[in-house]
């Protein structure tokens, strides 16, 4: 299998972790899980260690997500951003932050799948999340991530935005359009 790409050609990876045989899409590829010829059948459900916010940067788990976000594998993102969600506890500020992660990964399915209007329902669902959020927030500029968003909704941009992680390079983190 080739690597896929993400909508950024130059966008790069955060974790080593390798992507899945193939993109889940409801209706278009075998379930990951229950089908037989599922990429991930018979493999148990992600258990991803929960990590203080502030160490992000320590969790391969969470730097996978944010890939395979980013690269389209929004199915899979949306199952280990799920696994964290339960890990972080559903009324935590953490755990608030990895719904709308969940959110935004089910918002670019829908997308994919030709429901502009799942899409942005979930977006707005999203964004109201990160509202809550202090910026940036595990990585995040929060706030560059929001204005990437709303550009989706205003049709100002035709895709969501990509999560841009900080690292060395990126000390402002956040989100971008490609």
């Amino acid at each position: 299998m080739t690597e896929p790409t993400s909508l950024d050609p130059d966008w790069h990876r955060y974790s080593p972790h390798p992507f899945p045989s193939y993109r889940y899409l409801p209706g278009q590829t075998p379930h990951p899980r229950r089908h037989p010829l599922g990429h991930s059948h018979g493999r148990s459900e992600p258990t991803p260690r929960l990590f203080p916010p502030d160490q992000w940067q320590t969790s391969d788990d969470y730097r996978y997500g944010i890939d395979l976000y980013n690269f389209a594998y929004w199915w899979e993102s949306h199952e280990i951003f799920e696994a964290f969600w339960y890990a972080a506890g559903r009324d935590s500020e953490q755990g608030n932050f990895f719904q709308a992660l969940i959110q935004l990964a089910a918002a670019n399915l829908k997308c994919a799948m030709c429901n502009k209007a799942a899409a942005q329902r979930l977006t707005r669902a999203g964004i109201t999340r990160l509202e809550r959020v202090a910026s940036p927030y595990m990585g995040v500029d929060v706030s560059l991530l929001l204005q990437g968003l709303q550009g989706y909704l205003s049709a100002t941009h035709p895709h969501l935005p990509l999560i841009r992680l900080q690292d060395e390079e990126n000390v402002s983190g956040g989100g971008t359009q490609p």
